[in-house]
């Protein structure tokens, strides 16, 4: 068995890692393709350093996205509920559906917060009610707002 060699990416390697990762990957496949080409670089003292600081750089940036994600779900859940007014046939039943930019659009009206439509989750609305629907955040944080579909 050969010994496996520990190399810095330097660039992201679909299947082994992304930019400033540690990986031990086999003599060859070092000598012959990541180096060559400039995905990676040996590991030195300094390196290592420079990894460790990459790192903990990285981690502070994603405590403080995680904390305005706390805040922002915070003014949502204060907010409580959200009107939307739609257009209403017969049986109470609206025209069309309510989509996640009109969540969107009435998040903006009422907190003055942008929010990345693609991650807000809402159950399929035919009829004039209240639903519930989750807004993701962050990936480890979540909102869960009312929904109120008015007649307009």
């Amino acid at each position: 068995m050969a010994k496996r060699i520990q190399l810095v990416l330097t660039k992201d390697v679909s299947k082994l890692g992304k930019s400033g990762d540690l990986v031990d990957v086999a003599p060859g496949y070092a000598r012959n393709y990541l180096i060559p080409q400039s995905f990676a670089t040996h590991v030195t003292p300094g390196i290592l350093r420079q990894v460790e600081r990459r790192r903990e750089v990285e981690r502070q940036r994603q405590l403080e996205l995680k904390q305005q994600a706390q805040e922002q779900q915070a003014a949502l859940e204060k907010v409580g509920s959200l009107q939307i007014a739609k257009q209403v046939g017969e049986n109470e039943a609206i025209f069309g559906t309510v989509t996640t930019q009109d969540v969107v659009d009435a998040i903006q009206a009422a907190t003055g917060q942008e929010i990345d439509r693609r991650g807000i989750t809402i159950p399929d609305i035919g009829k004039l009610g209240t639903y519930k629907a989750d807004i993701k955040l962050h990936s480890e944080v979540t909102a869960q707002i009312d929904i109120q579909v008015v007649a307009s």
